[in-house]
């Protein structure tokens, strides 16, 4: 058994640079940059919980966007259990993307 203390703070960010892997299919950018990700909390014991939502109620990658997120989650080092919530609450919408994101796309 590994009794190494972790680190949250190191874990938030390897789990932050994790979910930059992870595109919705029908946008070309990351879900952080999208601003799908509305937060990301580790406890002392390694458990992460993501908060997180899709562009609408009906997006086509309903089913595999919170699976691949919690793939990823998983794979981070230091990382005991992952739970993903997704939420409606407040609802998607462009402004949450990043300027980049906005670039990338041709939003500004």
């Amino acid at each position: 058994m590994n009794t190494t203390p972790i680190n949250p703070v190191v874990i938030e960010t390897q789990v932050l640079e994790a979910l930059q892997t992870v595109f919705d299919p029908e946008i070309p950018v990351n879900i952080w940059e999208v601003g799908l990700i509305y937060g990301i909390t580790v406890d002392p014991a390694g458990s992460v919980a993501v908060r997180m939502t899709l562009t609408s109620p009906n997006c086509p990658s309903a089913a595999e966007l919170p699976v691949e997120v919690e793939t990823k989650v998983k794979a981070v080092p230091g990382v005991s259990a992952v739970k993903v919530d997704v939420v409606f609450d407040p609802p998607w919408c462009t402004d949450m993307m990043s300027e980049a994101a906005k670039l990338q796309l041709n939003m500004m």
